[in-house]
């Protein structure tokens, strides 16, 4: 190879996060219901293989060639039968890269009130709103846990110079935990939440 190569490959390229093992996006819904304007959530169906019953948002894989707005828009229409042309959106949120190795786009909309929310049954178990005024008011509670580095015993210290081990570096990851009644809202849910609440003034 030459460097012509290096440069035909790279050049105007946009950097992005190394080793995906998928790219997810959802819609974080504000919607105008009587008690104000709240946050709109769904539980997952009980049928699900994973996290059945868990609350979420809408959205789900991105399919190739598409982005987070796309997807997030079509995941919707298909969840909760909203139409695109039903939700303004208004920016995409800090993405999350969870240590799964996957990354998390959340894309802020806003609802028209009057669109229709049809939960798809396959899918989605119910839907409820949250006024923002209690999530501002009602911080989650937090908790942690640790990432232990796992090193299978056939790894070859002494090949990378260090035959008397290595100091491996774990983690932490944060679990916030709102207490909405009947529905706690926690894990990348939480999280995208509680950011919002965090970096709206």
């Amino acid at each position: 190879m030459t460097a012509d190569d290096f440069k035909a490959r790279w050049a105007g390229h946009e950097p992005g996060p190394q080793d995906l093992t998928g790219e997810y996006a959802v819609l974080v819904p504000l919607v105008e219901r009587p008690e104000g304007l709240c946050l709109l959530y769904e539980v997952r169906a009980s049928s699900l293989d994973r996290q059945p019953g868990e609350v979420c948002f809408p959205g789900g894989r991105m399919e190739p060639g598409e982005d987070p707005v796309a997807c997030a828009l079509r995941e919707t229409w298909e969840e909760l039968a909203i139409p695109p042309e039903k939700v303004e959106v208004v920016a995409r949120l800090d993405f999350l890269i969870h240590q799964g190795g996957f990354a998390m786009y959340p894309v802020l909309g806003v609802v028209d009130p009057d669109a229709p929310v049809v939960p798809g049954p396959a899918e989605v178990a119910e839907v409820f709103c949250v006024p923002v005024d209690w999530l501002r008011r009602n911080p989650p509670a937090v908790y942690t846990y640790d990432l232990v580095p796992n090193v299978g015993a056939d790894f070859p210290y002494e090949r990378i110079g260090f035959p008397q081990g290595y100091r491996w570096r774990g983690g932490k990851v944060e679990v916030p935990v709102y207490d909405w009644p009947g529905r706690p809202i926690w894990g990348l849910t939480g999280r995208i939440t509680r950011h919002l609440m965090e970096q709206t003034p």
